[in-house]
């Protein structure tokens, strides 16, 4: 029961919740069974294989370094100087020179193995290309959180396995048959820049995508749902609030009436889907009634086609907070505003399974998690574009911990 006397701090919220996911997830795992693997004879040779765990091994120390220093320098989206300046440098100690501030982004980097083919080349023969596999990179942090996401690890993979694959180069002529491109991608969490650097050709020529995401499982295939961001204003007439609140029109009583129409439309909605709303401006002084109050608004769905019909609802809502208000309203949206859903490759996902065992970790199947438990990403504008993987990585030993949480942090 709560202390009545004390209302100066929030309850915290019960387990419990999380306690009957996990053991659910227990319950399905048994259920669905391991996740699918490409046998041993398929794909790369095993010696291959093991010749690229020993680069790893070898570059362990560097990967977990570079994470840490990402970890402890967080930077919002497109202020990344650190983490690419951080990148490029360990990339320049390989002897691999980065192009930095690729496709008109000062904080995106690109870096690329060349194909060569050869006798031990893990598919095509020798001499013969079997196309260009990009390797992408997150590192931009959360706004008062820090990396609560994890982007410092994901970077440190990304890099590191490109790192394994320029030495697997250098070592043994001929191994990779294709082109290998590490292409860092800024700004995940508060834009949806790699539409963007798609839409400048950061996939041309690529024929296939890959990227991991930290969590608190290591997941072959999750839900990630497609997100559409509005930003809105409200445009009112101020007024005094006292002696002539009549000649004002309340931009904050529209976005208050926004908000309730935003909880109430969740009930019309799929279990999964997400809607998210808040107030970035609301005014200056309560005596002064506002003339422009501001939105940020975040619609998610599993399905492109209810995330186009949810999307249209919010704008309808938004228009009737302003007819019930006589203020004015804008819809502003930006021409990359949207993330689409993850579509993951099969075949790549098997392998990512095999190499996970060699290396003793069991990724979860698909239908082991609640799919419930999912976010957005725009790793899905890429695997839309070009087959790609996004599987899940377990970065921390407590199941309860939540991506976007101070406790993701630690």
């Amino acid at each position: 029961m709560r202390d009545l006397n004390d209302l100066t701090r929030p309850t915290v919220p019960s387990g419990a919740i999380q306690e009957r996911m996990i053991a659910e997830t227990e319950e399905r795992r048994g259920v669905v069974g391991p996740a699918p693997a490409l046998p041993d004879d398929a794909g790369a040779p095993t010696a291959l294989r093991a010749a690229l765990s020993e680069a790893v091994a070898e570059l362990a120390p560097q990967i977990v370094e570079l994470s840490h220093d990402i970890h402890d320098h967080p930077e919002t989206g497109y202020e990344e100087h650190h983490a690419v300046a951080t990148v490029a440098e360990l990339l320049r100690r390989h002897g691999i020179e980065p192009e930095v501030g690729v496709y008109g982004m000062d904080t995106a980097l690109r870096a690329e193995i060349p194909g060569a083919g050869g006798a031990d080349a893990a598919v095509g023969g020798a001499g013969e290309s079997v196309g260009t596999i990009a390797i992408l990179a997150e590192y931009d942090a959360l706004p008062g959180i820090g990396h609560g996401c994890g982007h410092n690890v994901m970077c440190a993979n990304s890099v590191g396995a490109f790192l394994a694959l320029a030495a697997l180069a250098r070592t043994r002529p001929g191994a990779l048959p294709g082109r290998v491109v590490l292409q860092t991608t800024p700004a995940e969490e508060n834009s949806t820049a790699k539409e963007i650097l798609a839409v400048r050709g950061m996939l041309d020529g690529v024929d296939a995508a890959i990227q991991t995401h930290s969590y608190a499982h290591d997941v072959t295939h999750q839900t990630w749902l497609g997100v559409r961001r509005l930003e809105v204003v409200f445009h009112g007439v101020p007024a005094h609030a006292a002696s002539q609140p009549f000649m004002g029109r309340n931009a904050l009583d529209a976005a208050t009436l926004a908000l309730t129409g935003i909880g109430l439309l969740r009930q019309q909605m799929l279990p999964m889907d997400r809607l998210h709303a808040i107030i970035t401006d609301g005014g200056q002084v309560p005596n002064i009634i506002p003339e422009r109050t501001e939105l940020s608004i975040m619609v998610r769905s599993k399905y492109l086609e209810t995330l186009k019909e949810i999307a249209e609802r919010v704008e309808e809502l938004l228009h009737g907070a302003a007819l019930m208000t006589g203020t004015g309203v804008e819809i502003l949206t930006s021409e990359y505003c949207n993330e689409v859903p993850v579509r993951d490759n099969g075949p790549l996902l098997s392998s990512w399974v095999r190499s996970q065992r060699e290396r003793g970790r069991d990724p979860l199947a698909a239908g082991v998690l609640p799919e419930t438990i999912a976010a957005g990403t725009d790793f899905g504008n890429v695997s839309q574009r070009v087959p790609g993987i996004h599987p899940l990585i377990k970065v921390t030993d407590r199941p309860d911990v939540a991506l976007h949480t101070p406790a993701m942090t630690e």
